[in-house]
C-alpha cells in the first residue's frame, strides 16, 4: 500500500530537552524512506517509532552542526549491522566532506558498501534519484556554515474523466491504451486524444528547510508545496537573535508559507530557551500570517501528507 507521511524522530534545536530529542525526520514515500538530519539518538527514536534501518533509502544532511548530524554514525552502523541490501544514498554539503568522513567512520564496525555518497554543491543541485517516484533538489540556504534545504517532488500525472470517456466511446482496454499512447481509434472510427478525456493531476511536493535566515532559497524550496517542514527556532521577541545565529522565527515561517501557497505548515526545531507552556505561541505567531493547516510537532508524531490536489 502506498504510504506518504513524515515521522518526527526529534524536534529540538541545538540542545535536546526532556521532551524533545535532537533532530530527525523520516519521510516515507511509496516504499522509499528519506531520513533528514539524523541527530543524536535517532537510531533509538526509530525503534520507538516502529521504524527500522531497512526503511531508509536516503540520508539527507542539511549541514554539519551537531544537532543535525551526530546520529549519522549510529544510522550507518545500524544499516551495516542489519544487512540492509538496497542502496542508501547520502546527500550532504560537499564543503563538509571532512565532517561526513569522521561521522561515517566514527568507530570500528564491519562496513557496508550500500551507502552511495551524493555531495551537493552550488546554489542549486538536482540529485539523481534513479527509479524513485520523485525528484530531489538541494538548494543553498543562509546559515553560519554552508547549509542546504531539500525539495522532493512527484511528476504531474493525469486524472481520467469517466464521463468524457463514455461520451467518446472509450472503454475497457482502450482506456489503458489511451493513457499509454496519448490517443486511440474507437470502434466507431473516431480518434480520441488524452487531452479530451483527462485533466492534469499535480504531483505532490514536500520541502524540508532547516537552519537558515530568510533568503531566496527558502522561498524557492517552499513554492507551492503540499507540506513545508520548516525550522521555527525562535519567537518574534527574539527576532534579532534569530538573524544573528541564522535562524527563523515562527512568524517568519508562517509568512513564508503564506507567500508560497503552502498547504500544510509543519513547525519544528524549537529552542530550549522556551518552556513547554509557551509552545502554543509558535503556532499562534505562525497563524497570524498563515491561515492554512499548521502542525506544531512533538517527537514521534506521524504527519500524513495532505490529500492529493485534484487539479
Amino acid at each position: 500500500m502506498s504510504v506518504r507521511d513524515l515521522t518526527v524522530l526529534g524536534s529540538a534545536s541545538a540542545v535536546p530537552t526532556r521532551s524533545r530529542n535532537h533532530n530527525g525526520y523520516l519521510l516515507r514515500w511509496d516504499g522509499h524512506g528519506v531520513l533528514f538530519d539524523p541527530g543524536e539518538g535517532t537510531q533509538r527514536q526509530m525503534t520507538h517509532a516502529g521504524l527500522s534501518a531497512n526503511d531508509v533509502t536516503w540520508i539527507c544532511v542539511t549541514h554539519f552542526h551537531g544537532d543535525h548530524c551526530l546520529g549519522v554514525p549510529g544510522i550507518v552502523q545500524r544499516i551495516a549491522r542489519d544487512g540492509v541490501a538496497h542502496p542508501v544514498d547520502a546527500a550532504f554539503p560537499a564543503s563538509g566532506r571532512a565532517y561526513w568522513e569522521r561521522l561515517r567512520y566514527a568507530a570500528a564496525f564491519r562496513d557496508t558498501d550500500v551507502i552511495r555518497e551524493r555531495p551537493v554543491s552550488g546554489e542549486r543541485m538536482a540529485l539523481d534519484t534513479g527509479g524513485a517516484p520523485f525528484s530531489l533538489v538541494a538548494r543553498r540556504l543562509s546559515h553560519p556554515v554552508e547549509a542546504y534545504g531539500y525539495r522532493l517532488e512527484e511528476p504531474d500525472g493525469v486524472t481520467m474523466l469517466p464521463h468524457e470517456l463514455a461520451a467518446r466511446g472509450v472503454q475497457g482496454p482502450l482506456i489503458r491504451r489511451l493513457q499509454k499512447d496519448g490517443q486511440v481509434l474507437t470502434p466507431a472510427g473516431r480518434t480520441v486524444t488524452l487531452d479530451e478525456c483527462s485533466v492534469t493531476r499535480p504531483g505532490q511536493k514536500v520541502a524540508f528547510v532547516m537552519d537558515t535566515r530568510l533568503c531566496d532559497g527558502v522561498r524557492e524550496l517552499a513554492a507551492g508545496v503540499d507540506m513545508l517542514v520548516i525550522e521555527s527556532t525562535f519567537l518574534g521577541e527574539d527576532a534579532a537573535l534569530a538573524a544573528e545565529y541564522g535562524h527563523l522565527t515562527a512568524a517568519q515561517a508562517g509568512a513564508v508559507a503564506a507567500e508560497a501557497g503552502v498547504r500544510r505548515l509543519v513547525l519544528t526545531h524549537f529552542s530550549e530557551r522556551y518552556p513547554a507552556a509557551d509552545e502554543h505561541r509558535f503556532a499562534d505567531e505562525a497563524s497570524a500570517a498563515f491561515g492554512g493547516d499548521i502542525t506544531l510537532v512533538h517527537d514521534l508524531d506521524r504527519i500524513p501528507l495532505p490529500s492529493r490536489r485534484l487539479t
